[in-house]
């Protein structure tokens, strides 16, 4: 008689905690995931290293690679077929996603970025101005961890402020595990459907945004379809601000709990360290969406059949003792910046990596200049965690100003 797999995410566990004792089993580790899914999770350091550097290669992202899709064994109405058939960036391969990428990153160099900080700054200070009207008992995540990088990544790509609410919750709906299948495939109706429209009324009246450029692209060179073009905002409004909004949010909660880093953060304006050790603590990323093998491989000693689904555990790896040491699971500033795999590793490098730390470093610097003995208004442990083993952060933190 086979054993049964382990599930994930496992009842009354933190999905962390899961994957921290699944880990001292194995590097890489077979789980049963809601609906009767079996699916792989690299959780060392190592083993997310080796599988990120083997993409477009051995691992791909088209789920036409899974045939447990497509084969009956996994369930029409399985509820995760809405991020794992997405038609987005994220699920192409090869040329396709070369091609794609090439597009996209143009908007992403460091020059273009940088040109943003005074942008950025004043969004940050204008939220900062909300906080500081609303008082003592006000909750930072919507206030201000939330509504940064919302607000800049729709600017950013043309989405008009009456229609970001929207967005949010279309993103929140998506990667939470709790969401109906119903419900879950209706929202990525609705998400593309909105998408579709953003794209046609760009077409008909293009602005200063990356929409309207990416539009261009379309129109001009043919080289974007418009079904790549949807595809490629679906991961960038929904990826591109869902991971920010953690960040900032492990980052408050870390500094809350140590008061000693968050002194010498203050005192020696090490913010960007800040953004670092909270990628590496508690990355936002629990585990990225499926990739899957090409042919029969051993990753870290394990080996993995062709044609079965992996996650990479991000948050798991980030405290691995293995690469970390013994204080892995402990927030350090000071600590030595060595292979850290928070943005990815090879040919997936989050592309907006020098934005995630732009607004990290200037969003904590502000929020702790002007508030500076701020306090969290809640216990650490009562702390609500975004239903998702995707994307987690915290989805409350009410907060006292201080002085």
């Amino acid at each position: 008689m086979s054993t049964p797999l382990p599930s994930f995410p496992a009842a009354d566990e933190k999905a962390l905690d899961t994957c921290i004792r699944l880990r001292e089993t194995a590097p890489v580790v077979e789980v049963e995931f809601p609906g009767g899914v079996a699916a792989y999770l690299a959780l060392s350091h190592d083993a997310v290293k080796e599988i990120l550097a083997g993409d477009n290669k051995t691992f791909l992202r088209d789920p036409r690679h899974w045939p447990a899709l497509h084969d009956g064994t996994i369930p029409d109405d399985w509820p995760l077929r809405a991020i794992v058939q997405g038609g987005h960036l994220s699920t192409k391969d090869g040329d396709d996603h070369r091609r794609l990428r090439g597009l996209v990153g143009k908007a992403f160099t460091p020059a273009r970025i940088q040109a943003l900080e005074p942008r950025v700054q004043q969004i940050v200070d204008d939220l900062l101005d909300g906080v500081v009207a609303a008082g003592d008992g006000v909750d930072l995540v919507p206030a201000f961890t939330e509504a940064l990088p919302m607000w800049v990544i729709c600017e950013l790509f043309g989405v008009p402020a009456t229609e970001r609410t929207r967005m949010r919750d279309w993103t929140a709906a998506l990667l939470a595990h709790t969401t109906p299948p119903e419900e879950a495939f209706a929202t990525q109706k609705a998400l593309q459907a909105y998408l579709h429209e953003l794209v046609n009324r760009k077409r008909q009246a293009p602005g200063d945004d990356l929409t309207s450029g990416l539009v261009q692209a379309h129109d001009e060179k043919d080289r974007l379809t418009t079904d790549e073009l949807v595809g490629v905002l679906w991961l960038m409004l929904v990826a591109g601000h869902e991971t920010t909004v953690h960040l900032l949010g492990h980052a408050v909660l870390a500094l809350a709990q140590d008061p000693d880093q968050l002194a010498l953060a203050k005192a020696e304006n090490r913010w960007a360290d800040v953004v670092e050790e909270t990628l590496r603590y508690r990355h936002s990323v629990m585990m990225t969406s499926f990739r899957f093998t090409a042919e029969d491989v051993t990753v870290a000693g394990v080996d993995i059949p062709r044609g079965r689904a992996v996650g990479v555990v991000y948050q798991a790896s980030g405290i691995d003792p293995a690469e970390h040491g013994e204080s892995a699971d402990r927030f350090d500033i000071t600590r030595e910046q060595n292979a850290r795999l928070s943005f990815g590793h090879g040919p997936r490098y989050c592309i907006g990596a020098s934005l995630a730390r732009l607004e990290g470093r200037l969003a904590l610097a502000a929020l702790y200049r002007r508030l500076p003995d701020l306090a969290l208004a809640i216990d650490p442990d009562d702390v609500p965690y975004s239903p998702s083993f995707f994307t987690i952060g915290p989805l409350s933190l009410p907060i006292t100003l201080g002085r």
